[in-house]
């Protein structure tokens, strides 16, 4: 039976692209972030001076799980695109930006370098206004997925600068060391 693919059979290509995808940018993102020691709990950065502007804790997991989510959904599409005139520069700039991204939570929370963190999201975004328009003309959902990244990530810069100018002498922050003890004579 020669001819064109079904709709149904279409879609389940996708799925099956999808399946990987999703998975495997999640599971390396919060891989990333986990090896990195991101997000409170990091004695280093809960020594930091925060902005007004800072979310709770829960709010950066819930956000980059959306996110990974997006970020997955939109590759699968580009890969999907098989024969696009632009699916291999989108592919090139999606790999680009997701090593970027994986990146920025190492040079961030375990080296504390705020200031080349900062730098890492300018190059991030720069990238996903790339991404997005090369994405757009293999599939217009795929560019759009990308939307919520871009936003994020321009508000991640905001927060990564306000940390710069709260702290600037981060780098060189050494929080003392946890305890649980309980002082005898409080004074």
């Amino acid at each position: 039976m020669a001819g064109i693919a079904s709709r149904s059979q279409l879609r389940m290509s996708f799925l099956r692209y999808a399946l990987f995808t999703v998975p495997a940018v999640l599971l390396l993102g919060t891989l990333a972030g986990r090896l990195a020691g991101a997000g409170s709990g990091n004695p280093w950065f809960d020594a930091l001076a925060k902005p007004a502007t800072m979310p709770p804790g829960w709010a950066f997991a819930a956000a980059w799980t959306i996110l990974y989510i997006l970020l997955g959904l939109s590759l699968a599409m580009i890969l999907h695109a098989r024969g696009a005139k632009d699916r291999t520069k989108a592919l090139v700039l999606f790999a680009i930006q997701l090593l970027l991204n994986y990146s920025w939570p190492a040079v961030f929370f375990a080296l504390h370098k705020v200031g080349p963190a900062l730098l890492i999201l300018a190059a991030m975004i720069g990238g996903t206004v790339a991404l997005i328009l090369i994405a757009w003309r293999v599939r217009v959902l795929a560019g759009l997925l990308l939307y919520p990244y871009l936003g994020w990530l321009m508000f991640a810069g905001m927060l990564n600068y306000q940390l710069l100018a709260l702290n600037p002498d981060a780098e060189a922050l050494v929080p003392g060391p946890r305890t649980i003890d309980i002082p005898l004579n409080p004074t």
